[in-house]
């Protein structure tokens, strides 16, 4: 005769690998904050950078995952100066080009 399944050990155990999981993802986003030197900014700068990195375009973001790759590979101090340069001269075009209701202007 087969023993039955205990369905509720089973949840308990997915539900406590699922928080162990979010616990670790969260832990890595510090300390991805912390290797980056972003932990610098201000909350308040460090969400809205974040924010503005969602809406990015494509080939933005395809420039930022080359960059982030650089940095795993060990060339972060030379990947973060080059992305401290490139959004500095990339803020003042992105803020200059949106209008108040949020549209880019490209259509």
């Amino acid at each position: 005769m087969r023993k039955p399944r205990d369905f509720d050990a089973e949840l308990q155990a997915l539900t406590d690998k699922a928080k162990a999981l979010k616990t670790k993802k969260q832990g890595q986003l510090g300390e991805l904050v912390i290797a980056t030197g972003a932990d610098a900014l201000s909350i308040e700068q460090l969400a809205g950078a974040m924010l503005e990195a969602v809406g990015a375009d494509a080939a933005r973001k395809e420039a930022w995952r080359e960059s982030g790759a650089a940095f795993f590979r060990g060339e972060g101090v030379r990947a973060r100066k080059g992305a401290g340069s490139d959004a500095g001269r990339a803020s003042p075009g992105v803020a200059g080009a949106q209008s108040p209701s949020g549209d880019t202007g490209a259509a």
